[in-house]
């Protein structure tokens, strides 16, 4: 029972987790990117005793190589001098030191070996790493350009769809807004019907006829001949006419 429980807790907290790594994946490299720098770090102490083992072995060889010319050269001369048992004894120190070099000089070589092989490993973690990161990073901003581009996109489509229903809104103003137009139009017309504009042509005329005679009289009082207007001209040779038809009756 508190095992299933237990599992059902581990569970919820997982997804939780995944949850939130989902929203947060910049949090997560970055996390990914420190234990890198561990791990670099903790690879980096190992191969650093690695190559202090390398040079301890170095260092005997070199040791070996000074006691193994050493002992030849004593053992030469003591076999030259004739002292057989001491060129024994320096033949016999002469063999274990040139064995134990020979032990030491591959011992040195395959831990060079594994030195360089180390570090080549190290350089294509590190590479390989740097790539995938840098991958990761190109993802993460084209992530988030996709994510802002699609909350634009549902933001435009909330619009249209809020705009959509809204449309019974705005055809009830339309329609407010044509029917005062109507309204005020139908003002403008019954005002302009009732207005009473012979009024208004009977002073146009006064003031015109007033104006005329003004001039006239200034005009004689100034001894300047007015020519006579467009109308004068026309009522003159229907007047002489009319005042020409009895004379022209009598003389027939």
């Amino acid at each position: 029972m508190f095992q299933r429980l237990s599992n059902l807790l581990r569970g919820f907290f997982s997804l939780f987790i995944s949850g939130l790594e989902r929203q947060n994946p910049e949090a997560l490299l970055e996390v990914e990117q420190e234990n890198l720098r561990k791990q670099i770090g903790q690879y980096n102490q190992g191969l650093a005793s690695h190559a202090g083992l390398c040079e301890r072995l170095i260092s005997q060889v070199k040791q070996l190589e000074n006691e193994q010319r050493d002992l030849r050269a004593k053992t030469t001369a003591n076999l030259r001098a004739g002292n057989r048992d001491a060129a024994g004894q320096y033949a016999l120190r002469l063999q274990t030191i040139e064995r134990e070099l020979d032990e030491n000089r591959a011992q040195m070589e395959q831990a060079e070996k594994t030195y360089k092989d180390l570090v080549k490993a190290r350089a294509v973690a590190i590479s390989a790493a740097r790539t995938k990161i840098e991958s990761l990073k190109s993802g993460i901003t084209d992530l988030k350009m996709k994510r802002a581009l699609a909350e634009l996109t549902e933001m435009a489509s909330g619009m249209i769809t809020s705009i959509g229903s809204s449309g019974e809104t705005l055809e009830r103003l339309t329609n407010i807004v044509e029917e005062e137009r109507s309204k005020a139009a139908g003002r403008v017309r019954v005002a302009r019907d009732t207005l009473d504009t012979s009024g208004v042509q009977v002073k146009e005329a006064e003031q015109k006829a007033l104006a005329d005679q003004a001039l006239a009289d200034f005009a004689a009082k100034e001894g300047i001949a007015l020519e006579p207007t467009a109308a004068a001209t026309a009522e003159a040779p229907a007047t002489s006419t009319k005042s020409m038809g009895p004379a022209g009756r009598e003389k027939a």
